[in-house]
């Protein structure tokens, strides 16, 4: 595993806003997608100390469904004096509302819809779960095939609450201006109520690494359009990779580039995610 460092020294405040923990003792589910590398709290804390990062947002893995315990706990222990944690859980219809409270109080912001096989979830409980999240201060977090959101545009502009896509959209490389799905998107992000993770350019990338050129493109345009609603994120421990693992530290180093000012960078690492997850 290596050790770099990025090239510049993160600011105060910078927050990864999407990663999971795997600790021995929680049970996956049959088929789960499990990391490569040890996604221990232990890990992560090497990870966070290298790359400056003190803000710290744990989505709950598909792998472990809806029981959140290890994401908890997780959030618990990786809080200290110069280190927050906050959470995105995943929620199913059968839980109960006592729950999704409880999971607020504990400091869980988001319910995740990782529509991907082996998620867990589907489309047709999503108007229903997030209108019961809502009114907790929750966004819903969409992760899907790119080519899903043509049609959607009219049912994820009436949620009743923000939208966060993760992995810039997981765009089969290079979008074309007038694919369906990156206009949906794109009118998504224009309406004001729609983040983005700038994270995993790995997914759909035909240039590859290490610097992903085609994914580079895209988030750079997103980053154009709407600079106040672009997040970081190290997607770490990069579950769905076996091998040729990126460095985390050249990742930053790509998003830092495409943030192309200093002003930027501050809004996607530091202010943006303060202004979402409540930190």
């Amino acid at each position: 595993m290596t050790d770099t460092r990025p090239r510049l020294p993160s600011p105060p405040g910078t927050c990864d806003t999407h990663m999971h923990i795997f600790e021995p003792g929680y049970t996956p589910l049959p088929g789960a997608n499990l990391p490569s590398i040890p996604g221990t709290m232990a890990e992560y804390r090497k990870l966070r100390a290298r790359l400056g990062i003190t803000r710290t947002v744990i989505v709950q893995p598909a792998a472990y469904g809806n029981d959140n315990r290890c994401t908890l706990e997780a959030m618990k222990a990786l809080t200290d004096d110069t280190h927050q944690t906050r959470g995105v859980a995943i929620v199913l219809p059968g839980d109960s509302d006592a729950e999704i409270a409880r999971l607020t109080a504990a400091g869980i912001r988001g319910i995740r819809y990782h529509l991907l096989p082996h998620g867990g979830v589907s489309w047709d409980t999503l108007n229903t779960m997030a209108a019961r999240v809502a009114g907790h201060g929750w966004h819903v977090q969409l992760q899907m095939d790119s080519r899903e959101l043509a049609g959607r545009e009219s049912m994820l502009k009436a949620l009743p609450c923000d939208i966060v896509i993760d992995h810039i959209g997981r765009f089969m490389q290079p979008v074309a201006a007038n694919d369906p799905a990156w206009k949906v998107m794109r009118n998504l992000v224009d309406g004001g109520r729609c983040w983005v993770k700038l994270s995993a350019p790995y997914h759909g990338s035909k240039t590859g690494a290490p610097r992903y050129e085609d994914a580079g493109a895209t988030a750079m345009e997103l980053i154009r359009a709407a600079p106040e609603r672009m997040l970081y994120a190290t997607n770490w421990p990069h579950p769905s990779l076996k091998s040729n693992l990126p460095d985390d530290a050249a990742l930053l180093d790509l998003v830092n580039e495409w943030a192309g000012s200093a002003a930027v960078r501050e809004k996607i690492l530091v202010s943006n995610p303060a202004k979402l997850y409540g930190f």
